[in-house]
């Protein structure tokens, strides 16, 4: 996908205004700026960052549409990918997840430049405060049975997860799957055929179940 046609996914999928372009695009210019004080993003994506980063972002917000009213929490938000391009992209609040300092002030800075429904909790998600999300997203953060442990607090049934994983998505799949039950499929990535997403609903541990 060329950045030219990165673009134009994104006008086609969202039929964006000229406000969220204007977003978007500045996002892109803080992203990018940003880069001289700290590494937000590979090196070698700089000149594909509308396929690599934005597309890559905003191809998780159609996997969630069925989701009901409620906040989408993004786990290690790091550059703000996913979480801000689905802050810019739709109206659903966005709480990010981020650990780093640096990386707290880069989002804040975001959020309040762009104007956006979003915040972010600096910590651990192991430690932040139980609250639904109806949307988990998650993207080159953890190996898929660490992340569900991580933030099954923050989920019920009806949570939708939609989580990038790479081209190794299915064998972190059938890894989680000996621990982890729920409604999962694989989604190929509009951005790259070799990668994938993992899409779940109604995910909750077996070792808890036999517990109880």
């Amino acid at each position: 996908m060329t950045e030219e046609e990165a673009r134009a996914w994104v006008e086609q999928r969202f039929d964006v205004p000229r406000e969220t372009w204007r977003r978007l695009d500045r996002y892109v210019a803080i992203l990018l700026a940003e880069m001289e004080q700290q590494n937000l993003i590979a090196e070698s994506t700089r000149p594909h960052i509308w396929a690599r980063h934005i597309v890559d972002s905003a191809q998780l917000i159609p996997l969630a549409e069925r989701a009901g009213e409620g906040p989408w929490i993004d786990l290690g938000s790091g550059a703000g990918l996913p979480g801000i391009v689905v802050a810019i992209l739709q109206d659903r609040p966005v709480q990010m997840v981020e650990s780093r300092r640096k990386r707290i002030d880069f989002l804040n800075g975001v959020i309040s430049e762009l104007g956006l429904s979003a915040c972010v909790f600096g910590g651990r998600v192991e430690v932040m405060p139980v609250a639904r999300a109806t949307v988990i997203s998650a993207r080159a953060y953890a190996p898929l049975p660490k992340l569900l442990e991580s933030a099954v607090h923050l989920s019920d049934e009806k949570t939708i997860w939609v989580l990038p994983k790479g081209r190794n998505a299915q064998n972190e799949l059938e890894t989680a799957t000996r621990s982890w039950q729920g409604v999962f499929h694989v989604e190929r990535s509009v951005t790259d055929a070799d990668s994938a997403i993992i899409v779940a609903e109604a995910v909750r541990s077996i070792r808890r179940k036999a517990r109880g």
